[in-house]
């Protein structure tokens, strides 16, 4: 008798933070990872700490927002076995200013990354992950995804988007061999998120976490990936909304100043 195939699952934005997290906790769980993102150099660093752990990873360099890069990677996935998991994480917001004032540049760019960059890799793995015979997408949205607040407009609407595009694919597949999961996490304390929202300034960066004690960790949402993805095949997780305890909503958290 052979032994089953290891199980591949694809993470995208894997260069820092939940991406990072998530690859190293998959790839914990058994899993081949195939990190992409595009800073090469990190995500080769991620599969090389994988591999010398005796973990199975591979870095494959890739711009979400690049379609024709992104077909070509999924061709490149051919020779697998299968393809199991793709876990949507690329993403992120950029600036707070309000609807009045907003760039419309930066609007474009966090809907292209958040939802198209989503669409782009779902519509071009999910034959695999439906021939697999047991496959999982996970989107990675936000609370932001399912509640405005001011000053967040561009990035809650990419967000929105993310979470309709999930909610719709599920209506849309349901009776395949496919689950369709979305995390939603609120305020995740990461060394890249905030900052590049305020365009690297690290003050203002800071004032996002001020007086909470404990924000989540990409470790903490990488945990609850893990833990939607391992589920029972017949098991999805539809919607799971994550937050720290110092949080109530987006615009309610206790700080302790």
């Amino acid at each position: 008798m052979t032994a089953p195939a290891t199980p591949v699952a694809v993470i995208t934005g894997a260069s820092s933070g939940i991406g990072a997290a998530t690859a190293r906790q998959l790839a914990g769980a058994g899993y081949h990872v195939i990190v992409t993102a595009r800073r090469k150099d990190r995500i080769e660093a991620l599969a090389a700490e994988l591999t010398a752990a005796g973990h199975r990873a591979t870095a494959q360099a890739l711009d979400v927002t690049d379609r024709a890069a992104v077909d070509a990677f999924a061709a490149g996935l051919s020779d697998l076995p299968a393809v199991n998991v793709l876990v949507n994480n690329a993403g992120g917001a950029l600036g707070a200013d309000p609807v009045a004032t907003g760039d419309p540049a930066d609007w474009r760019r966090m809907y292209e990354t958040n939802v198209i960059g989503t669409l782009n890799l779902t519509q071009a793995l999910l034959p695999a992950l439906t021939a697999s015979g047991d496959g999982t997408v996970l989107v990675l949205s936000s609370t932001a995804g399912h509640g405005t607040y001011e000053g967040g407009a561009g990035y809650v609407a990419a967000k929105h988007g993310a979470h309709v595009l999930a909610e719709t694919l599920r209506l849309e597949i349901v009776g395949t061999p496919v689950r369709v999961i979305e995390i939603a996490p609120g305020m995740v304390k990461t060394e890249e998120f905030a900052t590049t929202r305020f365009n690297g300034d690290t003050e203002k960066a800071a004032k996002v976490y001020a007086g909470v004690a404990e924000p989540l960790t990409a470790e903490d949402v990488a945990d609850s990936i893990t833990w939607a993805v391992t589920r029972p095949s017949h098991v999805n997780i539809d919607l799971m909304v994550i937050r720290p305890r110092a949080q109530a909503s987006n615009s309610k958290v206790h700080r302790e100043l």
